[in-house]
């Protein structure tokens, strides 16, 4: 069973300002003391683990043990399936050191030429990690298909090429609303919320 979350600061293990924009408002209602770890001058660790749990686990511990407070962390990326599920957990790294997410979707475009399998999914991993050690992970996910040019300008990362099952809009068209509602961060948001803030 998940620890219950009672309140007070929490440290989102992340220096993504798209990602901490998004899972700050996801966090929002629950009256959370939200800071960042870049906020605190905390250092990015470096991202050794195969798995996207592996990685958000990583990245909280290294959090919580550092700040002394609770940390969520957040590791997720996009399997693109006619690519063995490519980018997968180097999602970030295919976008460089100067995140250009422009460069990885033309990768992945210019990868899928000639491929008739379009489908994919984004993966999103949390991990709410305590200064003793504890650790609580959760992992949703949303599938979907690449398409053929980028389209909208909302969202980040690889949200311009990415439109979900049963949607006509790319994750970058998508009003941010209607994303937090069905994204695979929601999903993984969900289950952390009922884990952690239980009454």
């Amino acid at each position: 069973m998940a620890r219950v979350f009672t309140g007070g600061k929490l440290v989102l293990a992340s220096h993504n300002p798209g990602k901490l924009k998004e899972i700050a408002e996801l966090l929002a209602p629950y009256k959370v003391d939200v800071v960042s770890a870049g906020a605190l001058g905390l250092p990015e660790p470096e991202e050794t683990e195969k798995t996207f749990i592996g990685n958000a686990r990583l990245k909280a511990v290294a959090a919580a043990t550092a700040s002394g407070l609770p940390a969520l962390a957040d590791d997720s990326g996009l399997e693109v399936m006619a690519l063995g599920r490519d980018p997968g957990i180097y999602s970030a790294r295919w976008a460089g050191p100067t995140k250009d997410f422009a460069m990885a979707m033309a990768k992945v475009l210019d990868l899928l030429k000639g491929k008739s399998d379009r489908s994919a999914r984004f993966v999103s991993a949390l991990a709410l990690a305590w200064p003793d050690g504890h650790c609580d992970e959760f992992e949703g996910d949303v599938w979907g298909q690449i398409v053929d040019a980028p389209k909208g300008t909302r969202g980040f990362g690889y949200d311009p090429i990415f439109r979900p099952d049963g949607y006509t809009e790319t994750f970058g068209e998508m009003a941010p609303e209607k994303k937090h509602e069905m994204s695979h961060r929601a999903v993984a948001f969900r289950l952390f919320v009922e884990g952690c803030f239980r009454k």
